[in-house]
Order: C-alpha cells, then structure tokens, then sequence
C-alpha cells in the first residue's frame, strides 16, 4: 500500500474465535455476532522466540516479538490462508520507530488491497494483530495499537565507592530509599580514584577503570543487594577520569579520558566490550547520566581548558556527535537521573562550583541553576528512591563527605552532614 496501514476493526468483549465471516463478521463459540477482547483473541497463540533477522516468514496461529534494534524486518505472510488463520507481531525493542516491519502478504489480500502494495508499521511499541477473512478483505489487522510504557521504575538505593582521600582507597557508602548515607563499607577490589559506574541490568551497577597510581581498567560488579564484587580483569584501553551512564534500559556504557572520546559498551550481564571508536570531544574529568528511560549523555569535561560541550547517547549506545554546550564550562563534576527521565549536571572546577544544569527528557541541557550547598570539585552522584537523586563528597581545598539530595523536580537541597570517609574524585551508581 503506499502509505503506512492505520485502520483497524475493534472487536472487544469476551468469547473464542472459531473462523472469522468472509463478511467481516465475527463468528465466535457462542455464536455468531458475539464480540470479544484482544485479549482473548490473542491468548491462543503460540508465542515463538524473538525475531531478529531482516527477513521472516510467519506462520498462521503464532505470535512474533520484533527486535528491530539493528535493522528493519520484511516479514512475508503464509502463501494460503483459511477464514480465521490469525498471526500476531509486537515491538520486541519498541524501535519500530527507528527500524519498522513491512508485511509482504505473498499474493493475498490485506485489508483489502492487493499485495502490489507496500504495508509498512512504523510506530514504537506497536503490536499488530491480524486475521484472515476470506479473499475480498484478504488479512485485515482486528488491533494495531500501540502499547505505552510501563509505569517508570526506577532503583531504590545508591552506593558512592572508590576515590582519593589523598591515598586511593576502595571504600563504599551505600544510599539507603530514603536517600540516608552508610558508612564505610570496607574495601573490595582495587583501591583507585576517578574510576566510572553506571547500572546495568536494570537493578545492578558496576565500577571501572580509575587511576591506581597508573591508569587501569579493571572493574567491579555490584550486586542488587549493593554488594562489590572482587576484581574483574580489564577490557578496553585503561584510563582514568572517564565517565559512564546506563542506556537502553539495561545496558551501560564508559566513555572518553585523558586525550580520547573511546567508549566501551557494558551488556546486560554486567560484560565490558572492547573499545569503540572515539566519537565527540577528546576529554576528561566529565560527568554522564541517562535521560528520556533509556539514553544517556556525556558532558563537560576538560582538556587543556575547560568545556560544556555534551554527546547523546541513543537507546542502542550509540554517541552522537557534540552538542554545543550550555551552562558554565567546568569538570570534575557529578551527574545523576532524577524524575524517571530527566538529568542533573551538578557542582565541579574552574574554581569551585555549585551550579547545576537540569536535562530535560529529550535530553536538552538547560542554563546555570543557582548553586544550593558547597560549592565543591571531584564530587560523584546517583539515583536513590526511584525517582530522586543524591550528590557526595568532593573537595573545597580539604576532601569532604557532605552529600546533597535532588528532588524529583530536580531541585537541589542544602549541605547534609557527612558520614564515612572524607574523600573526592569517588564514582557512584544506583542499585535496586
């Protein structure tokens, strides 16, 4: 067809299925005329594992999650089909947006017009339901609707670790729900300062490379209990004063240090990769955070002088190009999500600072906030409580502990007491 197919026969209620009328009419085990939900249409099914080609051929009577993360999928429809033969598609990734399907319907009908044309779904999160109703209508999709986004979860709980107290040290501080800060935690792995973390698999985090007294890039896994595991052996060029942030909802990603833009992609299962090629400003001392659920951003940073420049990353961990900067230029400062889908830039050095740089969930970096509490460098922050954040320790001309709460509105609050180990150039994420 030449154009995306949009229109759809609504059949809700309850009731089985039994052949669907050349008419259009729905014939069901009660009898005909009676109607019934997607749900009950869709529940007998047979779900098939995900689908990743760019090519498939579907089979009547199976449901087929999408996964267009790396390309687009032409999918061709059984070459005969009988009255009531159904098939269902959903957006695995919710990436149809980016890469969508096409429905070769291999000589028959759909929804009425002959396979000469192009039937293409374009739409993030959109499932596609469709029966077979005789020749004249051919497959006629019964639900075509998108799916939102489940209500945002965020993870409950923080933990600061690493950093210099004018000796590298490996202690960490977990962040209880309620944003409250632990003591000391003792060592494990590597003692270093100005190592990166972010989470991945959606509840867990992980620590990596740093400086030792020598650039490293060993790494740490935290469990979803806040847990440091021992020493990982290093992947990728060992660097120092990076940063790192989650993305696509479950997977992490280190990047930029001294003289470089490289980053290394995190998995699911906590795996580093290999490097990736430099994309953005070389620099270092820079902060990252995700935004919009599922990308993330890189800004700041320094490299003989000082920037505000910032680099997108998409949901697949992919870093764009720079994006000229907005705010003051610094480093070493800290970023963290709050909200569900926004970011905070907060705190650094060009001097001290305290100002913060709210980003919005498409990820647009806004003016200088006032600053609120010390002003400080080498500070580190993370999400706690879901949707809120937490900025800690740093350096005012002697190390410090003091941490300040972000709301979820972004609002930072004044100077909290410092517990455990006065320290800087510490990294932190969230857990859950």
């Amino acid at each position: 067809m030449s154009g995306i197919i949009g229109s759809r026969l609504n059949v809700r209620g309850s009731g089985l299925v039994s052949k669907l009328g050349t008419d259009g009419q729905v014939l069901t085990s009660a009898g005909a005329g009676k109607q019934l939900a997607f749900g009950d249409v869709a529940g007998g099914v047979s779900w098939q594992a995900v689908e990743t080609g760019s090519t498939m051929t579907a089979v009547a009577g199976n449901g087929y999650p999408i996964d267009t993360t790396s390309n687009a999928c032409t999918i061709t429809l059984p070459a005969s089909a009988s009255n009531g033969d159904q098939i269902v598609f959903t957006d695995y990734a919710r990436n149809w947006g980016t890469n969508g399907i096409t429905i070769d319907s291999n000589g028959l009908n759909y929804q009425g017009d002959a396979d000469t044309y192009i039937v293409e779904y374009t739409t993030d999160g959109q499932s596609v339901n469709i029966v077979y109703s005789g020749s004249t209508k051919g497959w006629i999709p019964i639900e075509d609707d998108t799916v939102t986004n489940a209500p945002y979860k965020g993870n409950t709980e923080g933990i600061f670790g690493f950093g210099t107290t004018g000796s590298v040290t490996g202690v960490t501080n977990l962040v209880s729900s309620s944003g409250v800060v632990a003591t000391d935690v003792a060592a494990v792995g590597t003692a270093r300062s100005t190592p990166g973390a972010c989470e991945y698999d959606g509840d867990k985090g992980i620590f990596g490379f740093g400086n030792t007294g020598s650039a490293t890039a060993v790494t740490n896994l935290v469990s979803n209990a806040g847990v440091v595991a021992s020493d990982v052996t290093g992947v990728g060029t060992a660097r120092n004063t990076l940063a790192a942030c989650s993305y696509g909802g479950d997977k992490g990603i280190f990047g930029f240090g001294p003289s470089v833009s490289m980053t290394n992609l995190v998995s699911n299962a906590g795996v580093v990769a290999t490097d990736v090629t430099g994309v953005g400003t070389a620099r270092n001392e820079l902060a990252a955070c995700e935004y919009g659920g599922d990308k993330g951003i890189f800004g700041y940073g320094k490299s003989g002088s000082y920037y505000s420049t910032t680099n997108l990353v998409s949901n697949t961990g992919v870093v764009a190009t720079d994006t000229t900067g907005v705010g003051t230029a610094r480093s070493e400062l800290g970023a963290c999500e709050y909200g569900g889908d926004k970011g905070i830039f907060g705190y650094g050095n060009a001097s001290y600072h305290a100002e913060t740089n709210l980003v919005s969930n498409t990820g647009v970096v806004s003016t200088d906030v006032s600053g609120v509490g010390t002003a400080r460098l080498g500070v580190a922050a993370c999400e706690y409580g879901t949707d809120k954040g937490i900025f800690g320790f740093g350096y005012t001309g002697s190390v410090v502990g003091m941490t300040n709460l972000v709301s979820n509105a972004g609002v930072v609050a004044t100077d909290v007491t410092a517990v455990g180990t006065a320290r800087r150039f510490v990294a932190a994420c969230s857990f859950n």
